[in-house]
């Protein structure tokens, strides 16, 4: 086989020298078959093999090679036989002495021919009609603890506009936050999403594309009137835009891990890089990501009047300690509680207990286990009634080990006031003021109080509504109704005298 190089000799020859074929052929030493062929054709030359090269070492192994990889087709998909694998096999099993990249180029041939490459379409899509979404993992360091965040991505399949937001984990309410936040993000809603078959969205996959869907799914697509599309099991593909938005999001904008003091901080830097991204512009598109998604606002769903409530929902009873139970976790619930059928509301963040209709407790979320977390003010009306708990009262513990020191000097002084038990019931009157005033207001105020030598709680309150009139005083909380003091009782004015007044029209008779 000639090269091009000798093929330009051969032409050169023939077409400037008007040299004959046999000339040419005696002095290149050359066949005139080949020299006629250059004349015809100046491409390069390629080789092609005219019948198979005999394999000595590997040829009686190929059977077994193609018996192996036909039975792996069924084998779960995440335990298939790798060439590595068979190479292995083949030395342990049969004594197999050829070369590891010998058994790989078989391995790769017989693949191709059992499992031909999938053929794709580019793709185009209308303004506002698409959207895909999925999840993604990866490490990053939170209050200085090194954590798994499972990342929501959304990408508006016109624009390309990414949405991502790192929660602690993929349940169903960061499902509904994720995409929640995402409409709010976009400033609309996307007429249709498509989604991997996650357990959070379908409870079973039926024939075809249908689909059973999870209830709080359905009411979180029916609030936001959108439709959803679910790939066909194993094929991501589907949704590759996205699964592109995945990796680019872990490639990106979580390499180096990302330091934060919070969650919320993490996220703020997240959506800060989503905004930088519409400066972009992509392969192929005249225009950036963020002029794009200016042109596909006006084609996306409005957002819904009202924000939905992107949570999980308990029934629950108050136990005799005033807490209710979450997956191992007990959160407490005001004392006048104990015993009621409430609700509970469990958002990513935070957790709501609900009673018709009113929430009468508000914790954040822990995501550890077999952890108290108790609301100091959910106790002090029980405590008012059992001063003598004060001191072994283990919600009032672990908020003494926290308080500013001024409230140690506010109780010590009213307990060297008063008679036991009636300082500790005036304190907890004070620490009642908490619901309505701020720590920093009411440290303040026991200090002007212990200056003022001021042991009287309505003192301190009158002191707070002076110093901070739009407070107005205690605000309504009905999780603490003992700790009202009843109204003071006022003399009705005596009308007589007005009466008179007007009746003989004033003091003239006009």
């Amino acid at each position: 086989m000639i090269q091009v190089d000798e093929k330009e000799l051969i032409r050169r020859a023939f077409f400037l020298d008007n040299k004959s074929q046999r000339q040419i052929a005696r002095e290149l030493h050359h066949s005139r078959a080949t020299v006629a062929a250059a004349l015809a054709d100046t491409s390069p030359s390629t080789y092609q093999l005219q019948q198979p090269r005999d394999k000595p070492v590997l040829g009686p192994y190929q059977s077994i090679i193609e018996q192996w990889l036909r039975a792996d087709r069924t084998a779960p998909r995440k335990q298939h036989l790798t060439a590595h694998r068979i190479y292995t096999l083949l030395c342990e099993n049969y004594d197999f002495v050829g070369a590891e990249s010998s058994v790989r180029r078989f391995v790769q041939q017989v693949r191709r021919e059992l499992d031909p490459p999938d053929a794709f379409l580019l793709l185009e899509y209308a303004p506002g009609q698409d959207a895909q979404c999925d999840f993604g993992e990866a490490q990053v360091v939170i209050a200085g603890e090194m954590l798994t965040a499972q990342f929501f991505c959304l990408k508006l399949c016109y624009s390309k506009t990414p949405f991502v937001y790192a929660f602690p984990h993929q349940r169903q309410e960061a499902f509904l936050e994720g995409q929640q936040r995402a409409f709010e993000f976009l400033e609309g809603v996307p007429h249709r999403i498509w989604y991997d078959n996650l357990k959070t969205a379908v409870l079973k996959i039926l024939q075809g594309h249908r689909r059973e869907e999870q209830q709080a799914f359905t009411a979180f697509r029916s609030h936001h009137l959108f439709e959803s599309r679910f790939c066909t099991p194993g094929e991501g593909h589907e949704k590759g835009s996205v699964e592109n938005l995945v990796g680019y999001v872990r490639r990106n904008f979580l390499t180096p891990v990302l330091q934060a003091a919070s969650w919320e901080e993490l996220n703020a830097e997240l959506l800060a890089r989503c905004r930088a991204e519409q400066t972009r512009q992509l392969r192929g598109q005249s225009q950036t990501i963020g002029e794009l998604w200016q042109q596909e606002k006006a084609a996306l769903l409005s957002l819904p009047a009202h924000r939905y409530e992107c949570c999980r929902v308990l029934p629950l009873r108050v136990s005799s300690y005033c807490l209710v139970t979450f997956e191992t976790n007990r959160y407490s619930v005001p004392v006048q509680y104990v015993g009621r059928q409430v609700l509970l509301k469990a958002f990513v963040a935070r957790v709501d207990i609900v009673w018709e209709d009113q929430v009468i407790a508000t914790h954040r979320r822990c995501y550890e286990r077999a952890r108290d977390l108790l609301d100091p003010q959910h106790f002090l009306r029980l405590i008012l009634h059992r001063p003598g708990a004060w001191d072994h009262a283990r919600a009032i513990r672990e908020w003494q080990a926290r308080w500013p020191k001024v409230y140690d000097r506010m109780l010590a002084a009213l307990r060297a006031h008063f008679p036991e038990p009636q300082g500790v019931r005036e304190f907890v009157h004070m620490l009642s003021l908490q619901r309505s005033y701020n720590e920093s207001q009411l440290s303040t105020a026991f200090e002007w109080a212990l200056e003022a030598r001021c042991f009287n709680w309505e003192g301190v309150r009158q002191w707070l509504r002076v110093q901070h009139p739009a407070t107005q005083g205690q605000i309504h909380d009905p999780t603490l109704p003992a700790l009202k003091r009843p109204a003071p009782r006022v003399a009705l004015p005596n009308l007589a005298q007005y009466q008179a007044l007007v009746g003989n029209g004033g003091p003239d008779g006009n």
